[in-house]
């Protein structure tokens, strides 16, 4: 049994919800979203919530089963508050700024600028030269987005250098001695 699949998906006050078969729409104060559910689990809505069940006992449904929760819980959560990811920009020269507002324009010691473009839907927001704030109210689009512009140039253990999400620890390697 799916511990994440039984509890229903609570609708704040201010959000509708709405299924037709396997589709779930749901509209907030940040926007619209909407799902269509694989065929493997069954939703539907109640007093208490969206309740996802797995259709039958097979392993392929008990697996949708806790996923498809998560992901119409994602819907939820993007519009009443919406996600935000938050990078850093550590090395010498090293710096991002908004060329227009869909580019964005990163430096990470390259011969060349790199030009990241971005899609609707989603904002970023480079309030120092070192920090970059994505955010918008799909999940899975703003942690692509992040994921994308960290792969430009991921933190190196020796020196730290390159791009990395806020609070993620790297270590650190000592490097050769003489």
């Amino acid at each position: 049994m799916s511990r994440i699949g039984k509890k229903p998906i609570a609708v704040p006050q201010g959000v509708t919800a709405k299924v037709e078969g396997q589709k779930v729409t749901v509209k907030g104060v940040k926007g619209e979203l909407s799902l269509t559910l694989v065929d493997d689990v069954s939703v539907k809505l109640d007093d208490d919530g969206v309740h996802v069940a797995p259709i039958n006992d097979s392993k392929r449904a008990r697996s949708m089963w806790g996923m498809s929760r998560s992901m119409v819980q994602n819907l939820v959560g993007g519009v009443t508050n919406g996600f935000s990811k938050n990078l850093e920009i550590n090395g010498v020269g090293y710096r991002a700024a908004l060329k227009s507002p869909r580019e964005l324009q990163l430096q990470l010691g390259y011969s060349h600028e790199i030009i990241h473009p971005i899609p609707e839907g989603i904002t970023v927001v480079v309030p120092k030269p070192t920090e970059i704030v994505i955010s918008g109210i799909e999940k899975d689009k703003v942690g692509q987005i992040a994921a994308e512009i960290r792969r430009y140039r991921g933190p190196e253990p020796y020196q730290g250098k390159g791009v990395k999400y806020a609070g993620e620890f790297i270590y650190r390697k000592e490097g050769k001695k003489k």
